[in-house]
C-alpha cells in the first residue's frame, strides 16, 4: 500500500478529542459539585468512571485523529482499548498476586508483568489485522495502554474513597487529578512504543518476537519501575542530602520519623524532577523509534 493512500487526516475534518475532552471534564466537574452539595452516594461510581477515563479516551481520539487510515477502525481502537486493557489488568493483577513479594525489586517485577500483560494484550487483539505499519501499532498499543491505566485508575480511586474515617470525596477527587495529568506519560505512551515495535517486527506471517521487541519490552518495563519506585527514590535522597544524625539512626532502627518542612520541600522537588525525566525518557524513546522506521522505509 502506497504512503499516500494512508494520509492523515484533512485539517478541515472535524476533530473529535477536543470535543470529548471539553464535554467529560464540564460532566465530571459538574458530577463533583452536585455530589459534594448533596451528599449523594449513588453518583459515586458516576464520578470514578469520568474521572479515570476522561484523559484516556481523549489521548485515544487524540492518536485516531491523528493517524486514522483503512486499516485502525473505531472498532479496531475501542477493542483495543476495552478488551485490551481489561485483559491487561485482569493479567497483571494475577501474576503480580502469585510472582510479587516484598523486596527491593518490587517495582521492577511490577514492570515487566504489567508491560507483559498488556503486550500479550495487544497481541490478542490485533493478531488479525491484514496489515501491520508501524504507525498502526503505536495507535494500538497507545490505546492498550490508556485501557490499562482507566482500568486501575479506577480501582485507585475507589481504594482512595474508602478511609478508615468513612467515605473520602477529596480524596477520590485529588487521586482522579494527579493520575489524570500523569496518565500521558505513563501506560499508554510505555505500550504505544511496544506496539510500534511489535508491528516494526511483523511480518505477513505474523508476529516476530526478536531482540529488538525484548530490548523494547526491558526498556520501558525499566522506566515503569523507575516512574513507580521515584516516592521511594525520592525519600532516600533527601535523607541522604538533608538528614540529620539522629534522624539517619532512627532511619536504620526502622522508626517512621516526621520530616522538617525543608525536606518535604526537597522530596517534592526530587520526585516530581524524577517523574518529569522519566517521561521525558519514554517521549524521547517513542520519537527516535518513530524516525529510525521511516528511515529505514517501513510504512508509518
Amino acid at each position: 500500500m502506497s504512503a499516500s493512500i494512508r494520509s492523515r487526516t484533512s485539517p478541515r475534518t472535524p476533530r473529535t478529542w477536543p470535543r470529548i475532552f471539553v464535554v467529560g471534564l464540564i460532566l465530571w466537574v459538574a458530577s463533583v459539585f452536585v455530589t459534594l452539595n448533596t451528599g449523594n452516594i449513588a453518583l459515586l461510581p458516576t464520578l470514578v468512571l469520568l474521572g479515570s477515563f476522561l484523559v484516556p479516551v481523549s489521548f485515544v481520539a487524540w492518536a485516531f485523529d491523528h493517524w486514522r487510515d483503512e486499516h485502525v477502525t473505531m472498532e479496531a481502537v475501542v477493542s483495543a482499548f476495552v478488551v485490551g486493557g481489561l485483559l491487561g489488568v485482569l493479567g497483571a493483577s494475577v501474576l503480580e498476586t502469585y510472582l510479587l513479594h516484598p523486596s527491593p525489586l518490587l517495582f521492577l517485577g511490577v514492570g515487566l508483568i504489567e508491560e507483559a500483560a498488556k503486550l500479550a494484550a495487544l497481541v490478542f487483539v490485533t493478531r488479525r489485522l491484514p496489515y501491520r505499519h508501524v504507525r498502526d501499532g503505536i495507535v494500538l498499543g497507545a490505546a492498550v495502554g490508556f485501557g490499562f491505566a482507566a482500568f486501575e485508575t479506577a480501582g485507585y480511586a475507589f481504594t482512595a474513597l474508602l478511609t478508615l474515617h468513612g467515605l473520602s470525596l477529596h480524596a477520590l477527587v485529588e487521586t482522579e487529578l494527579l493520575r489524570s495529568v500523569l496518565a500521558p506519560f505513563g501506560h499508554g505512551l510505555w505500550t504505544a512504543i511496544l506496539g510500534g515495535v511489535l508491528f516494526h517486527e511483523a511480518r505477513e506471517g505474523g508476529f516476530r518476537y526478536t531482540w529488538l521487541l525484548l530490548g523494547t519490552y526491558l526498556w520501558v518495563s525499566m522506566l515503569h519501575a523507575l516512574w513507580d519506585s521515584m516516592p521511594g527514590i525520592a525519600t532516600v535522597l533527601t535523607y541522604l542530602l538533608t538528614g540529620s544524625v539522629w534522624q539517619l539512626r532512627l532511619l536504620s532502627y526502622g522508626y517512621v520519623i516526621r520530616p522538617t518542612p525543608e525536606q518535604v520541600h526537597l522530596y517534592t522537588v526530587l520526585s516530581d524532577s524524577g517523574l518529569a525525566v522519566v517521561a521525558v525518557l519514554g517521549v524521547v524513546s517513542l520519537l527516535v523509534f518513530w524516525r529510525h522506521a521511516g528511515r529505514q522505509g517501513y510504512q508509518v
